[in-house]
């Protein structure tokens, strides 16, 4: 068995401070408010997500469509889990009419004013067009709404489109951490 490492770094957002003003979504997209009933399309559009990405090496569940059911089942039933900071993006195909689940945010209290973003996930098909702002933007009016003044994520440091979006609206790198990843090669 080998063991790896992942540099990640916990980031904070401070709400105090205001938080980002929301962009409007383009045509077909549509940010929706967390429902238990749309548990399916969340683990969907995580699994899309993150699927292809590094951090499916840093947690294995990712990489799988079960495991982001799972994951979503878990953090849905946490007790600090917070619905109105947990968002979907949908995209309708205005051909065809087709509804995908294309984004997916999810918030947990961590203590009285922090809270702590799960995953931020914008599918490889949709990037680009500002979904990852949009959403990050209603998660935290989310946050806010509940009274929580910190918000903290932890970014896996190769991960360089996250890191400037996250930069570019104003969280803060507060430590480095590393997450260490059993390998077993058989």
């Amino acid at each position: 068995m080998t063991v790896t490492y992942f540099k990640r770094y916990r980031m904070q957002y401070d709400l105090r401070e205001g938080v980002i003003a929301e962009r409007p979504l383009g045509p077909g997209y549509e940010l929706v408010p967390w429902a238990e009933s749309a548990l399916a399309a969340h683990a969907r559009a995580k699994y899309l997500s993150f699927k292809s990405e590094l951090d499916a090496n840093v947690f294995p569940c990712l990489a799988d469509a079960d495991g982001c059911l799972r994951l979503m089942r878990e953090i849905s039933a946490r007790r600090g889990f917070v619905p109105e900071a947990t968002w979907l993006i949908t995209y309708t195909d205005p051909d065809s009419g087709a509804v995908e689940s294309c984004g997916t945010i999810q918030g947990i209290r961590e203590h009285t004013d922090v809270g702590s973003i799960q995953n931020l996930g914008v599918s490889p098909d949709h990037r680009g067009n500002g979904l990852g702002s949009a959403i990050l933007a209603r998660s935290l009016r989310g946050f806010e709404s509940v009274g929580i003044k910190f918000v903290t994520l932890e970014v896996t440091s190769q991960n360089y489109g996250a890191l400037r979006l996250y930069e570019r609206l104003g969280f803060r790198t507060l430590r480095t951490v590393f997450k260490s990843i059993d390998v077993t090669y058989g």
